[in-house]
């Protein structure tokens, strides 16, 4: 292995790896309330784009880290989205808006 291809692993090791924990615990809790939709979505759009680009390329360490990257980020997302409820005025209120 040349040592570009062995810097690009591990690269895509790092970076997939750092991305797990917050994945693992949004499957374990189904908690997807701190989760930006317009973050996680311009976030998975560009995971794709970099998996295309490294399909483009040939680049077997991009595709690897954005295939597992974007299967991952797909599934939160896919979480969110159908987790996401409209706030109730009810329960969401602040101080200035109590009764």
């Amino acid at each position: 292995m040349e040592w570009k291809d062995l810097i690009g692993y591990s690269a895509a090791t790092l970076t997939t790896a750092a991305f797990l924990p917050q994945a693992w615990k949004t499957f374990r809790t189904r908690d997807v309330s701190g989760i930006s939709l317009t973050m996680y979505s311009l976030f998975t759009l560009g995971v794709a784009l970099w998996l295309a680009y490294g399909v483009l390329q040939g680049a077997w360490p991009i595709i690897v880290a954005n295939a597992i990257t974007l299967a991952l980020s797909c599934a939160v997302l896919a979480m969110k989205v159908g987790y996401h409820r409209p706030p109730d005025p009810a329960t969401d209120l602040t101080p200035d808006d109590t009764p």
